[in-house]
């Protein structure tokens, strides 16, 4: 908790100071020596001296001048140098507080800021806002803590509004269920079997307003809590690569509808989880891997899923919508017949791999194929999106012309962005500088990381100059392991001692050289989409070598090279 002063004013400590600031405790030590406006101790003794709150939070804005973090990113680093690697535990004590579920699960320093940005945006926002970190910190992780942002704008996007109840047998946090839109009267059922993910779920819906949800603990494939519910929507991301998922005790289970799951096709065995309690006339809608779609073990489940009309359609998904993993999703949207005759007589395959993963989800009309049940049921019963779209021929000379004329206009662009160098003092000239360790400025909170990138807090440190020296040769080498492994640790890095206008100078061409190489990358994409364009049309027809008249048919080149 925050002390007290002689006026009970809320004071802090210096580790206080350090965890508001996101800096550490020797920064705090080093501001109060080198800045004379630094506010004095309120009280407390010399060797643990506390500071008035409200002067200390007046100075460290002043100081920032706006290139200071957000007061958000404040909390969030504070968070983190708190609860370490369980910001699951932490965002369930801010989600707990915010709910006014319990009291004094934070400290008071935290629970301040928190408060602080709950005035300014609501509670639910705020904790909303935290939760979208987390997913993104634990995606840069590689964890599956919860679905990322661009697959629950997919699962929004295909299910549509919903009433009635919806269901999700491995609910995460509680990302697509509440997603998903419903009326006023949607009731939301699921299980996690991560009892942290379940907390988040649970703190989440009561703090969106939605009516009270019956979350459960436990897996549900070996321990299924909702064995009676049937849902009018039931959506699923499900954990990838089970390979024990509990086969040989389920092997005889109610749910296995189509078939029972080979010991390799988990994704099947929560197929069917689905399925089995989706309500007559009711859709699911589950993400899946791409080899869930084709893998023999699995091809009489499916042929089984087919012949009864019930998948209605599977869409291909572009890369990188997922949170842990960069490969592609299939969604499968599978209807249970509500009364016999309801069956459906196509499948409707969608292919948006070529999409931009941010861009539209409503597929263009060649993008599309609705496909006959007997075209399916083949010996693989192959599912993939792709064997059945055929994409739209493109204009090859339009294209091409296009891209040509950008190409030429780049180049141009592009050598005026290589800035002029004239001679230095020699090689090894700027390594006889007084070096600065990269250490001692974060200690000092002279610099701060930026989503993994280190950024200057101060006017005399000029960002672009850290930026480029951080790439020279000997930096590169002390974060290179003996194995040639790359540390992303930079703290023992060092960088010369230069005035902030000779920095600016070297910032300026650094600042140069890095869009030149952005460019330089989009150039090179660019050209390899016009290389591809230009084999493929003049291999086809579509385009012919400069010179060709336009009046010879094949026929004639034909007859030319005979003679």
């Amino acid at each position: 908790m925050e002390e007290e002063g002689p006026a009970s004013a809320p004071v802090v400590t210096a580790a206080q100071i350090a965890r508001l600031a996101g800096v550490t405790r020797a920064a705090v030590a080093n501001w109060r020596r080198r800045h004379d406006d630094f506010p004095s101790p309120a009280g407390g003794t010399a060797a643990g001296p506390l500071f008035s709150l409200a002067e200390i939070e007046t100075w460290l804005a002043g100081q920032r001048k706006g290139r200071g973090p957000s007061q958000e990113v404040t909390l969030w680093q504070s968070l983190r140098a708190t609860y370490s690697d369980d910001m699951t535990a932490a965002l369930v004590d801010v989600g707990s507080h915010l709910a006014r579920k319990a009291t004094g699960v934070l400290r008071a320093d935290l629970q301040q800021s928190v408060d602080q940005l709950a005035a300014e945006r609501t509670a639910p926002q705020l904790f909303e806002d935290l939760i979208a970190r987390f997913i993104a910190s634990a995606g840069r992780s590689g964890a599956q803590a919860a679905s990322s942002p661009r697959l629950i704008r997919a699962f929004t996007h295909f299910t549509g509004p919903t009433e009635g109840l919806i269901y999700d047998p491995a609910c995460g946090a509680g990302s697509l269920l509440l997603a998903v839109a419903g009326g006023e009267a949607t009731r939301r059922a699921g299980q996690e079997l991560n009892t942290g993910l379940l907390r988040l779920a649970r703190l989440r819906t009561q703090l969106s307003g939605a009516l009270p949800a019956d979350l459960e603990a436990g897996d549900s494939l070996r321990d299924d809590r909702h064995p009676d519910l049937r849902a009018q929507l039931v959506v699923c991301e499900p954990p990838l690569g089970q390979n024990d998922w509990g086969r040989e005790e389920l092997l005889l289970d109610a749910r296995w509808e189509l078939g029972a799951p080979p010991r390799a096709e988990s994704d099947l065995a929560w197929l069917q989880q689905c399925y089995f309690h989706t309500a007559p006339g009711g859709r699911t809608l589950i993400a899946l891997a791409p080899s869930a779609a084709y893998r023999k073990s699995g091809r009489r489940i499916r042929a089984e899923l087919v012949r009864r009309g019930a998948l209605t359609a599977v869409t291909a998904l572009p890369s990188g919508m997922a949170t842990s993993h960069n490969l592609p999703i299939l969604l499968w949207e599978l209807r249970r017949p509500a009364s016999p005759g309801e069956e459906v007589q196509t499948v409707r395959m969608i292919d948006l791999t070529a999409n931009d993963p941010d861009g539209p989800l409503e597929p263009l009309p060649d993008q599309v194929a609705d496909v006959p049940l007997i075209d399916l049921i083949r010996e693989d019963v192959d599912l993939s999106p792709s064997l059945y779209v055929t994409p739209a021929q493109p204009d090859y000379p339009t294209e091409y012309t296009a891209l040509r004329i950008t190409l030429e206009h780049q180049l141009r662009e592009l050598a005026e962005l290589l800035p002029p160098l004239p001679p230095g003092l020699g090689v090894g000239s700027v390594d006889e500088i007084t070096p600065v360790g990269v250490g001692d400025l974060l200690r000092a909170g002279l610099v701060r990381t930026e989503e993994g990138r280190l950024a200057s807090t101060s006017d005399q440190l000029d960002t672009d100059y850290l930026q480029g020296f951080l790439r020279s040769a000997g930096n590169i080498r002390r974060n290179t392991s003996a194995t040639g492994t790359h540390r992303a640790d930079l703290r023992g890095a060092q960088l010369p001692q230069m005035g902030i206008e000779q920095q600016r100078r070297y910032g300026a061409a650094f600042r140069n050289l890095g869009e030149f190489e952005r460019r330089l990358k989009e150039l090179a994409k660019m050209g390899d989409q016009a290389t591809r364009l230009a084999y493929d049309g003049l291999t086809n027809g579509a385009l012919a070598p400069a010179g060709t008249p336009h009046d010879v048919t094949p026929q004639d080149a034909t007859r030319e090279g005979a003679e």
